[in-house]
This record gives C-alpha cells, structure tokens and sequence, in this order.
C-alpha cells in the first residue's frame, strides 16, 4: 500500500443508502477500499463528461462535470448515496484533462515541466432517496521539475499517464513532482478523501434539495 493510502478519514455515511461510486477510476476505488467504505460501482456515461463552456475555469468545469456524472449514475437507482469526481491539471489558465495519446501526453508534460501548476478535481455527493445532494472543488499546488528529454522519454514509455489528469500521476512514484502548502495528496490522485469525509460528516447541513429532471448544476449549486 502506497504511504498516501494510509490513515485516511472514513466518515460514517449520512443515509442508510449503499454507497456508489460513479466512475471507473481504479485509484478513485482504491482510495475508498484504503479508507475503509463498502461500494459498489456504476460508470457514468461519457456523455456526463462532455460540453465546453467558453472562458469556463477549471475548478468551474469539474464541478459541472461532477454534478454531471453524479446526476446520471441517480437514473438508474431507486436507492443510493452516489459520489461522483472529475479531476484535471491546470497551468496558467490552461486546462489539462486525460490524454488522448502518447504525443498529446508528451505536448502537456512539456508544459508543466519546471512550473508550478494546480489539480482540481470537483467532488459530488448525491442521496437519491433524498433528492438532495452537495457539490465541492478542491484545489491542490504542486511543482513540477524541469525534465529532461531522457526523463519525458522515460515517463512515456511506461504509459503511466494513461487516463491521468495532466498526464502524470503522483502515486506512480514520480520524484519530480512536489506537493506545495501541505495540499491533499488524494486529491492529486483523483478523489480529496478529507473532503468526502466532511461532506458525508455535514451532508445533513450542505446538502441542496435538486432537480433530478435536469443534469445540469442549479445556480444555488454552483
């Protein structure tokens, strides 16, 4: 078990309903598996996951994202607490989501190498029974080391970055990238477990009353 997988906080859940986990990520599964929940798994579609929205911020389109996701994994249960992520790489105001290849992978380790960037990832907790549900977006600095072509030609041919935000992933053991300001480590990763944690704790008292007619986030959500 990585260090970052151990002694994370596990929160009681706020409803008597399974926990669901929409999306397919396993490091997101293994986040919960490490900090003790019971789940079961339902992928959003990829529809969830798509749609720009013109001068959209990166913490903005997670959010929209997880709220997305979260809404449609709701159709498809009478019962359930959903918890839905989207996670992605920000740089100077650049979005970076998951590769599409090894040369687009190649093109967004060029651009963080030797700057410092940000990972936000949007984080939804849904209670169908209850047709409310609360949406967060967690932040985390990090620091990339400048890389050299041998180090880039290295990290590629592993493909490690494979389905990861920015195209790099903290828990692969990576040396060059630090985490600033004592930033969530989970987070990175794709999942803010101290976050989750708090939500479930004070979902009672956050939690908005939704519209489960419609898949897009209301403004008292956003």
């Amino acid at each position: 078990m990585l260090p970052l997988m151990r002694d994370l906080p596990r929160a009681e859940l706020p409803t008597d309903e399974p926990l669901i986990l929409a999306s397919g990520s396993p490091r997101r599964a293994e986040l919960l598996k490490a900090a003790g929940y019971d789940f079961a798994v339902q992928v959003a579609s990829d529809e969830a996951e798509s749609g720009t929205v013109r001068g959209e911020t990166a913490a903005a389109m997670v959010r929209r994202f997880a709220y997305r996701k979260a809404a449609d994994v709701a159709k498809k249960f009478d019962r359930g607490l959903i918890v839905a992520a989207d996670t992605v790489a920000s740089c100077s105001g650049q979005i970076l989501g998951k590769p599409r290849d090894r040369d687009h992978a190649q093109a967004m380790l060029q651009t963080l190498s030797g700057r410092q960037h940000d990972v936000f990832t949007g984080i939804c907790v849904w209670s169908v029974t209850q047709a409310k549900c609360v949406v967060d977006v967690v932040g985390t600095e990090l620091m990339m080391d400048e890389l050299s072509d041998e180090m880039l030609s290295g990290y590629l041919d592993t493909s490690l970055w494979e389905g990861k935000a920015g195209s790099f992933g903290y828990q692969d053991g990576n040396d060059w990238i630090q985490i600033l300001n004592q930033g969530s480590e989970s987070n990175v990763v794709g999942l803010p477990m101290e976050r989750f944690a708090e939500l479930l704790e004070n979902f009672d008292s956050l939690a908005e009353t939704i519209n489960t007619g419609s898949t897009e986030t209301s403004d008292k959500l956003i």
